[in-house]
């Protein structure tokens, strides 16, 4: 029944709040997000519990169609059966969740494979779902790395929802196409982000930086290119500058630490610094950070590029980490353009005091 599915997960809610402490030790030692950003990962799953909790009775809830002359046309929804849920590391509970809670309150089981950079909260999770009243065989964690999901994809599965790169993503669509095996697919971006000339410069270098380089700029919604109106080009950039310059790298489970060691370590950092080279070497200059930060640990200073354009790959290819191109614009015209020349289609924002010039812009993002 509905209420016998619900009770596990208010269960689960009160796990995580009472565990919240060492989960977020666990995820920021695992992944190097700063431990105040992991609490408030730990923190924002419960809003997203709630919600599904809220929701489920109405979503499975049988919609009569019509009814008349004795003949009545219902749509029931019904559980799909087995859902594959292959998730990422750089935000386990919220990607994971997403996905598991509402499959798990509609009656489905849950094959989950965390990210192998995330393997000890993936753990985690099942284990307070286990310890909710979940059966062990309703959700199943399988760990591993990409291999794992391929072979999950092989199986008699009758959903697949993933989340990571575009590669990827391409890859898994494919390999289930010919089973017309149901895909839901949340991949990255090359996300811009506007800043007209009729906002406070220095709070709008604030919100673009944060949006930027919170969880050490590895997050698949964050700003990653950023379009700033002439007009205030020069108070914005010294207050954007001077903001990223400010943010303490270090130590994740230190409070005072704002940037991360990198989650994929090696591979993480080559791209970072292939970038910045091909930038420089290209024209653009760096204003702040534009290398590996000399301590131990996989760490990138927070990096700012100037002079930056479309030829650049800073400005096409997805980066993933604390790096940002900024560019001059003349119009709005010319920064909905900018934004648009992309291959990727995933979240934009603009920054304006007008709301009707923000729906205005946003209606000719593609």
């Amino acid at each position: 029944s509905l209420g016998a599915r619900c009770d596990p997960i208010r269960r689960f809610r009160e796990l995580a709040v009472e565990r919240a402490e060492p989960l977020a030790r666990t995820l920021a030692l695992e992944v190097g997000k700063p431990i105040a950003q992991a609490r408030r990962e730990l923190a924002g799953l419960l809003p997203r519990i709630d919600f599904f909790l809220d929701e489920v009775e109405g979503v499975l809830a049988d919609q009569v169609v019509s009814s008349a002359d004795g003949l009545e046309e219902r749509i029931r929804r019904e559980p799909l059966g087995v859902v594959a849920n292959i998730s990422a590391w750089n935000y386990p509970w919220y990607v994971g969740a997403n996905v598991f809670l509402p499959a798990l309150l509609t009656g489905n089981a849950v094959l989950y494979k965390p990210s192998e950079f995330a393997t000890l909260t993936g753990l985690a999770i099942a284990g307070l779902l286990h310890e909710s009243g979940i059966p062990a065989d309703v959700f199943q964690p399988l760990v591993g790395a990409g291999s794992v999901g391929a072979m999950l994809l092989e199986e008699p599965i009758d959903a697949v929802c993933f989340t990571g790169s575009y590669a990827t993503g391409v890859k898994v669509a494919a390999a289930l196409a010919p089973r017309l095996v149901r895909v839901q697919l949340e991949l990255g971006g090359k996300d811009p982000a506007y800043v007209c000339d009729d906002v406070d410069a220095a709070a709008a270098a604030a919100a673009v930086a944060d949006g930027a380089f919170y969880n050490t700029g590895q997050s698949c919604c964050a700003v990653e290119r950023v379009y700033v109106h002439e007009r205030i080009w020069p108070r914005f950039l010294d207050a954007f500058v001077s903001t990223v310059r400010g943010y303490v790298v270090g130590d994740p489970l230190d409070e005072r630490t704002y940037i991360g060691p990198l989650a994929r370590r090696e591979a993480a950092l080559g791209h970072h610094e292939a970038q910045v080279a091909d930038a420089v070497g290209r024209g653009a200059r760096v204003l702040a950070g534009g290398r590996r930060v000399d301590r131990p640990g996989f760490f990138f200073a927070p990096t700012v590029l100037v002079d930056v354009d479309h030829t650049m790959a800073v400005m096409r290819e997805e980066t993933f980490g604390p790096l940002i191109g900024v560019a001059r614009v003349g119009s709005d015209d010319e920064a909905v353009a900018l934004m648009n020349d992309t291959a990727y289609g995933l979240t934009a924002a603009v920054y304006t005091a007008d709301r009707a010039r923000a729906e205005r812009l946003l209606a000719g993002v593609n």
